[in-house]
């Protein structure tokens, strides 16, 4: 983790996860181990290209850890580390309050 954070410390949570893609991922990882292709789907309308740039920000920083198979076809496994794990409250916590709000319109 080369990179330099905000002293405002939202602001530098905003800065790991702070687009959408990042966040779904982070919520399809929280069930456990997925392959690329398997995130890939359950993510949604994510092209491989953005999913690839975002799974590598995410292992930069920590997040996420890759795993390679020696197999042909290759395989690939993303999972959360116990720093992106530790996001669960996080996305507990949004999902409570868009559920409430989608209660209240």
């Amino acid at each position: 983790m080369s990179e330099k954070f905000p002293v405002c410390p939202v602001e530098t949570t905003l800065q790991l996860i702070g687009d959408k893609w990042k966040v779904l991922i982070i919520r399809d990882l929280l069930d456990g181990t997925r392959r690329f292709g398997e995130l890939k789907k359950s993510v949604g309308d994510i092209s491989q290209k953005v999913l690839t740039t975002n799974l590598r920000a995410m292992e930069e920083n920590g997040l996420v850890t890759r795993k390679v198979y020696a197999e042909v076809p290759p395989r690939v496994e993303y999972t959360l580390t116990e720093t992106g794990y530790s996001l669960k409250s996080v996305l507990d916590a949004l999902v409570h309050w868009g559920t409430e709000y989608k209660s209240r319109k």
